[in-house]
């Protein structure tokens, strides 16, 4: 059968792959001239900026993919380990490294807070439990809400009940982290794993703590060439399995019709046929833009939803590198509490906020001319408001951001540095790509018991529609869009007869 994929991103190539390797006829949309969607790259005098995600973890979701045909993911992409998998700057000048290996990690955090050595181990304890649970119970499959995770009237025994008293469903991120560290740096660096999805750790659900043990458990990881390198070995797997892909060209709607999607047409009026179809696109932008009718409006009734929070980028070009940073670096906030009631209560910018600073030239020297460093600066923001204007709020935010890096970063001298600036706001974010009023992370993860779930990548208001992507589930971050592309093609593909776990068991070690 014919599938039409809507969205070039990391969800529709993964989605396009999978299917694709599964012997299914794959037509892909791209509204942009590249594949890959926020895994985009910027090249400029020299310099060379990954311009969207940075940090890959749990490789063994591609791994699954390329498995899928048979291929093998290392072959493909040289995948370099990183240790420290961050480096974090205080405004007291503390400095502290999240090591690679958890017991490393443990000393390291000892030797700024005795007392909480034992306290994070508890609390790496507590996320190794809730990672399991939800790899048992939340990915792999589509899930929309709890009755989508556990069969609880069918097999209501101690396990299960167990498996539900792990969710903590009554705690926050916030709140569980405050049961094991007391130190206040340590725990604003823990509260920190929330931000892959782009919410507060004061409002998010306690099992997302999990994401903590796929970072220190599976470790983060680097592809030479740069993330980018990771939708450009999609791109050629999806080409060698005969995808066709048609960039350029975006999609004006999904025609539906008593139900059921039958297919995309195109900006150019093109009505292509599709027995099924997989939006990468923000899913909430494609029951209100593509489907529209009586079914986007049963999907708006559905839940209330709200968009994760945006950023403005820096890509900064420097002439000489600054050799105390680590790959990975997060400067964080005077104050994390008023940096989460700016962002996501008040919704403007956070005036000390927590700047991440990914500085590539560590790892592979070709990044930027020799000497030199191709730094990435991504600070959090609200999503777009109707009075954000980023035009006007742009040089004076770029200041307060320049300021922190002086003041806590250990980089007083950055502008003299500066030979190449380039950066994007929640606007550009906005219009390049489709997003929900600019957010990075497709949907808020908040509330104590609904805030892990995402649309399910099966449409309950379209049939023979799926989703992918950040704003689908799993959520956002490199290896949950990947997760989302996957599980869309196989719940598709089961729903089409397909073989009963495809090549589900191609999972990676």
């Amino acid at each position: 059968m014919t599938i039409g994929i809507i969205g070039g991103g990391l969800g529709g190539l993964a989605s396009a792959c999978t299917l694709a390797a599964r012997g299914h006829k794959v037509v892909l949309f791209e509204k942009n001239d590249w594949l890959g969607g926020k895994a985009a790259v910027l090249e400029e005098e020299g310099f060379r900026f990954d311009m969207g995600p940075t940090i890959l973890t749990m490789p063994r979701v591609l791994e699954r993919i390329f498995g899928e045909a048979g291929r093998d993911l290392h072959r493909e992409l040289d995948l370099r380990r990183l240790d420290p998998q961050w480096r974090c700057f205080y405004d007291d000048k503390t400095v502290l490294d999240l090591r690679d290996d958890p017991k490393k990690a443990a000393e390291e955090i000892g030797r700024l807070s005795p007392a909480d050595r034992a306290g994070f181990e508890r609390f790496m304890e507590v996320a190794s439990r809730l990672s399991d649970v939800s790899d048992r119970f939340f990915f792999w499959k589509s899930v929309e809400d709890l009755r989508d995770t556990m069969d609880l009237k069918g097999s209501m025994n101690l396990s299960t009940l167990s498996d539900v008293m792990a969710l903590r469903m009554h705690r926050t991120v916030a709140g569980q982290i405050k049961r094991d560290v007391k130190d206040h740096r340590v725990a604003q660096m823990l509260e920190h794993f929330i931000q892959y999805v782009g919410s507060s750790p004061l409002a998010s659900p306690a099992v997302l703590c999990g994401i903590a043990q796929m970072q220190q458990g599976e470790g983060v990881w680097y592809p030479m060439g740069g993330t980018r390198a990771v939708p450009e070995a999609l791109a050629r797997l999806a080409e060698s399995l005969g995808v066709e892909v048609r960039t350029g060209t975006g999609v004006e709607r999904i025609e539906v019709e008593g139900g059921r999607a039958r297919a995309i047409v195109t900006e150019t009026g093109e009505r292509v046929a599709c027995e099924r179809i997989v939006s990468n696109m923000d899913s909430v932008r494609t029951y209100d833009e593509l489907v529209g009718g009586d079914e986007g409006a049963a999907f708006a009734r559905s839940r209330k939803r709200e968009a994760a929070c945006s950023g403005v980028v820096l890509y900064l070009g420097l002439d000489r590198a600054y050799e105390h940073l680590a790959h990975h670096n997060f400067v964080f906030s005077r104050d994390p509490e008023e940096e989460f009631a700016a962002i996501y209560d008040k919704g403007e910018p956070a005036p000390d906020p927590t700047a991440y600073v990914a500085a590539p030239a560590r790892t592979e020297a070709g990044v930027a001319p020799e000497g030199g460093e191709a730094l990435y600066v991504l600070v959090h923001t609200p999503y777009l408001r109707p009075h954000h204007d980023w035009r006007e709020m742009l040089p004076g935010y770029r200041e307060v951001i320049m300021d922190k890096l002086r003041r806590t970063a250990g980089m007083e001298d950055i502008d003299a540095r500066i030979v190449v600036e380039r950066s994007l706001t929640p606007q550009d974010i906005h219009d390049r790509y489709r997003v929900l009023n600019g957010a990075i992370y497709g949907l808020a993860s908040h509330g104590k018991v609904m805030g892990a779930f995402k649309p399910g990548n099966r449409s309950r208001q379209v049939e023979g529609l799926y989703l992918a992507g950040g704003s689908a589930h799993p959520g956002p971050g490199m290896p949950m869009a990947l997760m989302s592309g996957w599980i869309a093609a196989d719940t598709l593909d089961r729903d089409a007869g397909g073989a009963a776990d495809g090549r589900a068991d191609v999972a990676a070690e």
